[in-house]
């Protein structure tokens, strides 16, 4: 099977995961699609197979050498649709792309230029495609079949895992290291074809609560604390200019994700991303002084501010182990890709790993406009990437 056929197959499956429920994985569709995966990787030759209790696919093929590890994620982000996928195949001639629900226009998206001629996987415009990772879960399986297929290629061992949950930030949480056979490994998790990621944002959670105090608004005046307005007033005491509609590069943000309340409790959810760690460190402190600048005006108690810290910036952990980015340089030089090493604004699974004794920085899948209605993946990058991955495992 070609790497575009595997790929329509795979998203044929809806896999959005979700942060409100507590197992792992957090959906079903996670678990259809494992178990589909382990089938196939043991169809095709891969040994020491199996789907844990927890959702994650393990698989091993043999070769010569130290093993190197190639994972990707199952899951699509929560925050699309992502069951009931009609994804096309279209040529593009430049303009206006019309997706049904939607439209793919080159004035919102100016890259579009780049792909004139190619064959792009679409969607109709209603949900997200799934190429986040579906497309890196394709080209993984599709390099291992190869491989079998052709023994005369020599290459590593190569271990296999596909995880659930990365898109809800739970990917590794019971990712078993010590089950993993190789030493070091990639994820294949980026998007546009050549990209390079062994940085990434520190990242941490905040939930900001109001305790408020209702009273009839007719007898309001110096009773009420109406805890709807004291969270919109604690919105204002942050930087207005630093949020992700405000920022790139390595610049960091405060972004509010979820809000809700009225006059009795009020709650915000935010996500604090900074490439720096002391400007991360820096970004919680000013959190954390708003919500006691505010307690000090409205009264102990009025605000709680919960915080946890979800992965860090795998740079740190990677500084020594630079003869992979070297060799995913090469890899790519080989199929005639031009390498990009670019920082995530964001985080992989790769980025855990690398704090858990594995180093993993991050490859590109081809895609892009993940985690949108307009996502779309050329063909010709996915079929490239599998050639990437060809190189890298026989350098």
């Amino acid at each position: 099977m070609n790497v575009t056929d595997r790929f329509l197959q795979y998203v044929s499956f809806g896999t959005n995961s979700d942060e409100k429920s507590e197992s792992c994985p957090s959906t079903p569709g996670q678990l259809a699609l494992g178990a589909a995966l382990a089938k196939e990787l043991k169809a095709i030759g891969l040994t020491d197979v199996e789907q844990d209790a927890d959702g994650y696919v393990y698989g091993y093929l043999p070769g010569e050498g130290e093993a190197l590890g190639l994972i990707a994620h199952m899951d699509t982000s929560p925050a699309v649709p992502g069951d009931h996928i009609k994804p096309r195949i279209v040529t593009y001639t430049g303009g206006v792309l019309e997706l049904g629900a939607s439209a793919l226009s080159p004035v919102d998206y100016p890259f579009l230029a780049d792909y004139i001629g190619q064959q792009l996987i679409v969607t109709d415009g209603t949900t997200l495609l799934g190429a986040d990772d579906k497309a890196g879960v394709a080209e993984i399986v599709t390099l291992c079949e190869m491989l079998i297929a052709h023994p005369e290629i020599k290459h590593r061992p190569i271990a296999v895992c596909f995880t659930p949950d990365e898109e809800i930030g739970r990917g590794t949480d019971r990712f078993r290291v010590e089950r993993f056979p190789a030493k070091e490994a990639y994820t294949v998790d980026g998007g546009e074809l050549g990209e390079i990621e062994y940085e990434n944002f520190n990242a941490a959670s905040a939930t900001v609560t109001v305790h408020g105090l209702n009273i009839h608004p007719g007898s309001a005046k110096n009773k009420m604390k109406n805890a709807a307005l004291l969270l919109a007033e604690f919105i204002g005491l942050l930087p207005a200019a630093e949020t992700p509609a405000h920022t790139e590069g390595y610049e960091g943000f405060f972004h509010l994700c979820e809000m809700s309340g009225d006059e009795s409790s009020a709650e915000a959810s935010y996500i604090i991303r900074d490439h720096d760690r002391e400007k991360f460190e820096a970004r919680k402190t000013l959190m954390a002084q708003t919500a006691e600048y505010m307690n000090q005006k409205y009264g102990p108690g009025t605000f709680t501010l919960q915080m946890t810290d979800s992965y860090y910036n795998m740079k740190e952990k990677l500084t020594g182990h630079m003869h992979l980015i070297r060799n995913a340089e090469a890899a790519m030089q080989k199929a005639g890709v031009t390498p990009q090493i670019v920082a995530i604004r964001g985080g992989t699974d790769g980025a855990r790993l690398s704090y858990e004794g594995l180093p993993c920085p991050n490859l590109s899948t081809g895609g892009l406009n993940f985690h949108s209605i307009h996502e779309f993946i050329p063909i010709p990058a996915m079929e490239k990437m599998v050639e990437v991955l060809r190189h890298l495992v026989t350098l």
